[in-house]
């Protein structure tokens, strides 16, 4: 499968949103968010100002997409990036859209100077644990709490 990582452009959006509703509402089965918010945050993202978006392309339909938020380090006193969200259509999971949704976050972080690339995944996602560690990441020694 050839696919092409770039970023997100205005032209996405209808693919991107529904990229993203199947990474909400069905792989992580939270609420659909309201369709405002939605659109605001893709707005936001598309102005690469608080953050960016890659998406995976293969012909001419998008196949997956990640997002880096811009952010600092107390500890490092340095901008970071937190890769937010990493997700592959059903369709393209075991191919090479992950890897190359990856490196491209881990690329931009390096190219333009921040002091690391953080991420989160569930517990439970085994899978995605797996491909972190294939990709030379290393578990950290903090828990993630929310309220």
């Amino acid at each position: 499968m050839s696919v092409r990582i770039r970023t997100a452009q205005q032209e996405d959006t209808a693919q991107l949103r529904s990229l993203m509703l199947e990474y909400i509402v069905d792989f992580y089965n939270s609420p659909h968010p309201e369709d405002e918010k939605l659109n605001a945050l893709i707005s936001v993202l598309l102005k690469r100002a608080r953050g960016i978006q890659f998406v995976a392309e293969h012909g001419g339909e998008l196949k997956g997409f990640a997002t880096l938020y811009f952010t600092y380090s107390t500890t490092r006193a340095a901008e970071i990036t937190v890769m937010n969200d990493l997700y592959v259509a059903e369709d393209s999971r075991g191919t090479a859209v992950a890897e190359g949704l990856f490196n491209a976050c881990k690329e931009y972080s390096v190219k333009n100077g921040y002091a690391s690339m953080l991420w989160e995944t569930a517990d439970d996602n085994k899978r995605a644990q797996r491909f972190y560690e294939k990709m030379g990441g290393k578990q950290g020694n903090f828990l993630t709490y929310s309220i």
